[in-house]
């Protein structure tokens, strides 16, 4: 399944095509190698996604081409939820 997709079909952003602008920005790394829209996942990759200030580490659980809401999370597994801070000192 391509990565834009999956990143759709498992709810983690809700448009396919933000899904495929930000990994075209170089965003999203797949097993620690920066990925496309195109790159096929499998069972067991680890997508890292840059949110901003936000750093998103999940596990591939499951490719299924369509899901409900409900089922949507059973598809990953977050390993690690990294938030950068705004070190900045007002004098």
């Amino acid at each position: 399944m391509r990565l834009d997709k999956f990143l759709k079909v498992a709810r983690i952003i809700k448009r396919r095509s933000v899904a495929k602008e930000i990994s075209d920005q170089g965003r999203i790394a797949v097993n620690q190698k920066v990925a496309k829209s195109s790159t096929v996942l499998h069972t067991g990759d680890e997508l890292e996604i840059k949110f901003g200030n936000k750093t998103l580490t999940v596990r591939v659980l499951a490719l299924l081409e369509t899901t409900k809401k409900e089922d949507a999370e059973k598809m990953y597994e977050i390993l690690k939820e990294d938030y950068e801070q705004d070190f900045t000192v007002n004098s």
